[in-house]
């Protein structure tokens, strides 16, 4: 497949980092609705999967809903997240209330411009890279840029979620 030569129009994620004045690149890709698999997104764009980082929406029995930003070769460890927000228990939204709650589908979740700020955690290894890759808001359009400049931005707290 590889990157789709086009350009689409901004995506409100990427015009707030664009307002926020940092730096900021789109990747597009062709995508299957049937395998919205993150490490398609990374092979995709050219970048390793540890790189590319997919946006979770999860719900704390005590914080409530609570975003995290992990690589997309991981699995979110429920446990390290619990332990992240302050809650004894943290369990995934279901894909149906995705859209409610942030202005996104699955596929395309971004942590920057949801509908509501949650509070939002990045796993700590985003600083291994001068830039990671994030959802821009649609499926098949990334944002890659710095970790730090990106967690300032939606005010995440970096800890170890994987």
């Amino acid at each position: 497949m590889g990157t789709v030569i086009f350009m689409a129009d901004k995506t409100n994620a990427v015009r707030l980092v664009q307002q926020a004045k940092f730096p900021c690149r789109e990747a597009f890709y062709e995508f299957d609705e049937h395998d919205l698999n993150g490490n398609h997104a990374a092979k995709a764009v050219g970048m390793p999967p540890e790189q590319v980082f997919k946006t979770l929406v999860a719900r704390g029995d005590r914080t409530g809903i609570n975003v995290f930003c992990i690589p997309v070769c991981c699995e979110l460890d429920l446990k390290k997240a619990a332990k992240a927000t302050g809650d004894k228990k943290i369990e995934m939204v279901a894909v149906k209330e995705l859209l409610g709650l942030t202005g996104y589908i699955r596929g395309g979740c971004s942590p920057v411009g949801m509908k509501k700020k949650y509070p939002t955690f990045f796993d700590e290894t985003c600083v291994l890279w001068d830039e990671i890759a994030v959802s821009a808001g649609a499926r098949g359009h990334q944002m890659i840029l710095p970790p730090d400049a990106l967690a300032q931005l939606v005010g995440a707290k970096l800890v170890d979620l994987i």
